[in-house]
């Protein structure tokens, strides 16, 4: 690992059983917490040989306790019941497959930052920004690909320190400044060294939080409009990290920053937690804005690229077992 110091004088159809990729069973190994207040009841309601409004009813409350939000849960226990009243649903299998598809519909379809080189960090301090900073470094470094992280939250305390720990960790090179300096300068010096020395992929930590809102979002701003005009070729990814264990709070914090500056995808942290998962559905519905990556735990291997299909066979269970 190399520190480079800066200083400044101044959808698709939804088969449940043909899902066996990667993710499959993920809930169930990693996410207990998800798996056990959530899949295990859920379950029991497609084990049912007959169901009833009673049947919607516990469904309709095991969504809003996912933090699936009033809404978007109200628009699918309508269309389930809709389906109930034509007799198109009859059982509990059938529900699951119904449920599956009407989830799917929810999430955009659309893999966002695919050929990205530069990944732009944004979310609130304590989000799991940083964490997830050098998990993604880890993981294009599997692909063979030469990373460069900048440590360019140079407002809160230690947070240059934390990013640096985590370059060590992954042997990864980083480009740092000294607290409270201008955000912009460092992510300059980045952008020359990713120039200069041919880096595949930069990836930018950005500052949580300043004084207001207004300051913090002009501060991304200026910090996109340098790596665009120093980078004008490659292809910037905006990715905002999200506690998922803060359930609607997290909707809220993801309205603030998606009306303040352009959002490509959404990284769900500290999912290993008490996350609930309807979150996924919620944002989706309200905002538009894919989910990218699901992180969970402290390890450099504990982060997933988030496939709608195998999240949705996860969260609602195999109804043969």
């Amino acid at each position: 690992m190399r520190i480079v110091f800066v200083w400044q004088k101044n959808a698709c159809n939804y088969t449940k059983l043909e899902l066996k990729g990667t993710m499959f069973g993920f809930i169930q190994k990693h996410l207990r917490t998800l798996y056990q207040q959530f899949t295990t009841k859920i379950n029991a309601l497609f084990l049912r040989n007959s169901i009833d409004t009673d049947t919607l009813k516990e469904l309709e409350s095991l969504l809003l306790q996912a933090d699936t939000g009033a809404a978007t849960t109200q628009i699918i226990i309508d269309k389930l019941k809709s389906r109930w009243n034509q007799g198109v649903i009859t059982n509990g299998a059938q529900l699951h497959t119904h449920l599956a598809d009407l989830l799917m519909e929810l999430l955009p379809t659309k893999q966002p930052c695919q050929n990205a080189q530069v990944y732009m960090l944004v979310g609130i301090n304590g989000s799991g920004k940083t964490t997830f900073a050098g998990k993604l470094a880890h993981h294009f470094q599997k692909q063979n690909k030469k990373v460069l992280l900048v440590a360019a939250d140079t407002f809160r305390a230690a947070a240059v320190q934390q990013l640096t720990q985590w370059a060590h960790k992954t042997n990864t090179h980083i480009v740092a400044g000294k607290q409270e300096q201008d955000p912009a300068s460092v992510v300059f010096a980045g952008c020359e060294t990713f120039k200069q020395e041919n880096y595949d992929i930069l990836i930018i930590d950005t500052a949580g939080r300043l004084q207001t809102k207004i300051n913090l979002m002009k501060e991304l701003e200026k910090i996109r409009r340098t790596v665009s005009k120093q980078l004008p070729n490659t292809t910037i990814c905006t990715l905002l990290t999200l506690d998922s264990m803060l359930g609607q709070n997290s909707f809220e914090q993801a309205k603030v920053f998606h009306q303040s500056t352009a959002l490509d995808g959404i990284v769900l942290t500290k999912m290993d937690g008490t996350a609930k998962g309807g979150i996924v559905f919620h944002i989706s519905q309200e905002l538009g804005i894919p989910i990218c990556y699901l992180s969970f735990g402290e390890s450099l291997e504990q982060l997933k690229s988030f496939n709608p299909q195998e999240f949705i066979a996860n969260l609602l269970g195999d109804i043969q077992s």
